[in-house]
C-alpha cells in the first residue's frame, strides 16, 4: 500500500513538474502581459512554493501597471526568502504607488544586502529628494560619481553616471548651490551634448541672471530641437534682458505659434514692442495676455499677473514694464 502511495506521489509529481516546464516555455515565447500573467499564475497553483514564479509574475504585473498586486507577490518572496532584487522591486511599485517612504525603506535594504546594487542606491536618492531630503539625497548621488572619478571603479555604468549627475545637479538647485550644479550640468553636456541638457543649462544661468550664456546654451537647444517652445520663450526672455529686443520679439513670436495661449509670450511681445516704440503693437499683445487671464479693462493690481512667468521670476522688472504699458492708454 506505501508503495502504492509512493509511486502514485511521484507519478503526480513527475507530471505536475512536466506541466510547469511548458507553462515556463508558453511564458518565455508570450508577448502579452495579461497572457504571461494567467500562465505564471497556473505555476503558482501547481508549484505554490515556486518563488520565482511570483517574482516573474510580480515584474509583469508591475509592468502592467497593477503595482499593488507586485507588491504582494514580491512581499510573499521576502517572508520566505529576502534578496537584494526583490527589495529593490518592491520599492520600484511602491514609489509608483507614491508610498516614498516604504520606497525607501525598500531601497535602504536592498544596498543593505548587495553594496554592488548600485540602481538601489540611485533609487534611494531619488526617494529622498522627494522626501525633502537633499543632503541624504547629495550623498547618494555623490557616491557612485566619486567611485567612478577618481577610483576608477567601472562597476558603474556610464547610465548611472549621466543620471546620477542630472539629479545631483537638481539637488545641488535645491540647496542653493547653483554654482556646483552649474558645473554638473557642464559634465553632463559633456556626456550628452542634447537639447534638453543645453536647455536645462539655460534655464539655471537664466536664474543667475547670466543672460548672454544662457541665451547662449537657448540658441543651441534650438539648434538641435527647433520645436521646443519654452526654450524660444526663455531665449526671447533672455535677449530682453540684453536689450536685443527685435531678436526678443522673434523668439517671443515663435513661442506664441506653439502655443496660442503662451501669455507669458505675449506680455513679452508687448514689453519688447514697448522698447522698440511699437506703441501699437504694444497694446495689442498686452491685451491679448489680458483676454487669456481674463483681466480685460479691469486692471487694477499687479497682483492680477501672480500665475505669470513675470511676476514670479522678474517682479521689479515687470511691475516697471506694466506700469509703462498701462501709460500708454492714457
Amino acid at each position: 500500500m506505501k508503495m502504492l502511495l509512493i509511486l502514485s506521489l511521484t507519478l503526480i509529481y513527475s507530471l505536475s513538474f512536466g506541466q510547469v516546464k511548458k507553462l515556463y516555455r508558453k511564458v518565455e515565447k508570450a508577448k502579452d502581459l495579461t497572457e504571461k500573467i494567467s500562465l505564471l499564475s497556473k505555476i503558482i497553483r501547481l508549484q505554490p512554493k515556486d518563488l520565482d514564479a511570483y517574482f516573474y509574475r510580480a515584474n509583469a504585473e508591475h509592468e502592467l501597471g497593477n503595482y499593488n498586486g507586485a507588491i504582494l507577490d514580491y512581499s510573499k518572496i521576502i517572508i520566505e526568502e529576502p534578496d537584494a532584487d526583490t527589495f529593490l522591486n518592491r520599492g520600484n511599485s511602491r514609489y509608483r504607488l507614491g508610498d516614498y517612504q516604504g520606497a525607501k525603506q525598500d531601497y535602504t535594504k536592498a544596498y543593505e544586502l548587495d553594496k554592488n546594487l548600485i540602481g538601489a542606491r540611485y533609487s534611494l536618492g531619488c526617494t529622498k529628494y522627494d522626501l525633502g531630503d537633499f543632503k541624504g539625497a547629495f550623498l547618494d548621488f555623490n557616491s557612485p560619481i566619486q567611485n567612478y572619478r577618481y577610483k576608477h571603479d567601472y562597476l558603474y555604468p556610464k547610465i548611472f553616471i549621466y543620471k546620477s549627475l542630472l539629479m545631483r545637479a537638481l539637488t545641488y538647485e535645491s540647496l542653493g548651490n547653483y554654482m556646483n550644479a552649474i558645473e554638473d550640468y557642464s559634465s553632463i553636456i559633456l556626456i550628452k551634448p542634447n537639447a534638453e541638457n543645453f536647455y536645462n543649462r539655460g534655464k539655471l544661468l537664466m536664474d543667475l541672471k547670466f543672460y548672454q550664456e544662457a541665451n547662449n546654451d537657448f540658441m543651441t537647444s534650438l539648434y538641435l530641437n527647433e520645436k521646443n517652445e519654452y526654450a524660444y520663450f526663455y531665449k526671447g526672455t533672455s535677449n530682453l534682458f540684453l536689450g536685443k529686443y527685435l531678436k526678443a520679439i522673434s523668439d517671443f513670436s515663435q513661442a506664441v505659434k506653439f502655443d496660442v495661449t503662451d501669455f507669458d509670450a505675449y506680455l513679452g511681445l508687448a514689453i519688447a514692442y514697448n522698447k522698440v516704440n511699437d506703441p501699437n503693437n504694444a497694446k495689442l499683445y498686452f491685451e491679448k495676455a489680458n483676454a487669456i487671464l481674463e483681466i480685460g479693462e479691469d486692471l487694477k493690481t499687479i497682483e492680477q499677473y501672480t500665475d505669470t512667468f513675470w511676476f514670479q521670476n522678474q517682479y521689479y522688472y515687470f511691475n516697471n514694464n506694466i506700469n509703462k504699458l498701462v501709460g500708454l492708454y492714457n
